[in-house]
C-alpha cells in the first residue's frame, strides 16, 4: 500500500494537497504523520523525514520503498499509477491548462502564502485585513480570482475543470486561506470555496485538523496561544 508522509493537518498546506487528492479519488494509502517540532537539522521531524527523502520535507509518497517527494511529482506519479481515477482532465488542452495553473501555484503567490499561512483551526479576519493592505497580497488574490473565474466559466463547474481534479486539490489550501482570513472575493469565488470545503476528502482533512489540538508556535505569527 502507498504511504504518505505528512505534517500537521492544521498547518501543512503542502501535505494537504496530495492527501486530499488521494482521499477524494478513493486511492488507498497509509498516512504517516510526522508532527512539526522544529526544522533544525537535529529535530525529530528532520531526522524522520531525512530517512525517507533527501529533501527532508513533507509530503513524501512511498510506494514499495520508492520515495516520491514534491507535490507535483506525487500528483503525476498517482495519475500515472491510477489512470482510471482521471486525476487530470481528459481533454489534452484542459490537461495542459490544469498543469499550468498547478505549476503557477507551486512557484507563485508567495505574498499570500507568507502573509496568510494556512491555519485551519483559527479565524483570523483581523490579520486578513492587515494583509489586504499590502498590494502584493491583493495582486495574488486578484490573480486567483481571475484564474478561477475563467476556469469555472469555461468548464461550467462545479470544480475548476468540471469534475474534481488535481487542480482542485492543489488550490484547497488557498480556499482555507481565503475563508479563514476573510479576504474579500466575489460571491462566485466564495461559492467555489464552499464547494471545495464540502468535498469528502477536504472535509475529512478539515475535521482531522480541528481534532489535532496542537499549537505550533513557529507556525503561529498572529497568536501566542490557541
Amino acid at each position: 500500500m502507498l504511504k504518505l508522509y505528512i505534517g500537521n493537518k492544521n498547518y501543512s498546506s503542502w501535505s494537504m494537497r496530495p492527501w486530499v487528492m488521494l482521499k477524494q479519488a478513493n486511492i488507498p494509502f497509509e498516512e504517516v504523520m510526522v508532527r512539526f517540532d522544529s526544522f533544525d537539522g537535529n529535530s525529530k521531524f528532520k531526522e524522520t523525514m531525512a530517512s525517507v527523502s533527501p529533501a527532508g520535507r513533507v509530503p513524501v509518497l512511498v510506494d514499495d520503498g520508492f520515495s516520491v517527494w514534491d507535490t507535483l511529482a506525487i500528483a503525476e506519479y498517482a495519475a500515472e499509477k491510477f489512470p482510471d481515477r482521471q486525476l487530470w482532465p481528459q481533454d489534452a488542452k484542459a490537461r495542459a491548462r490544469a498543469r499550468s495553473v498547478c505549476a503557477e501555484m507551486h512557484s507563485g503567490f508567495s505574498a499570500l502564502r507568507g502573509n496568510c499561512p494556512m491555519n485551519i483551526e483559527a479565524s483570523l479576519p483581523q490579520a486578513g485585513g492587515l494583509a489586504w493592505r499590502k498590494p502584493e497580497v491583493r495582486a495574488d488574490v486578484q490573480r486567483i480570482v481571475a484564474m478561477w473565474t475563467e476556469l469555472l466559466e469555461t468548464h461550467k463547474g462545479p470544480m475548476l475543470f468540471g469534475e474534481f481534479s488535481i487542480a482542485d486539490a492543489y488550490f484547497a489550501p488557498v480556499c482555507m486561506r481565503l475563508k479563514n482570513y476573510a479576504l474579500p472575493v466575489p460571491g462566485h469565488i466564495t461559492d467555489y470555496v464552499r464547494r471545495v470545503c464540502s468535498l469528502p476528502g477536504v472535509k475529512a482533512w478539515i475535521d482531522q485538523a480541528l481534532e489535532e489540538k496542537t499549537f505550533v508556535e513557529f507556525d503561529e505569527p498572529y497568536r501566542t496561544c490557541r
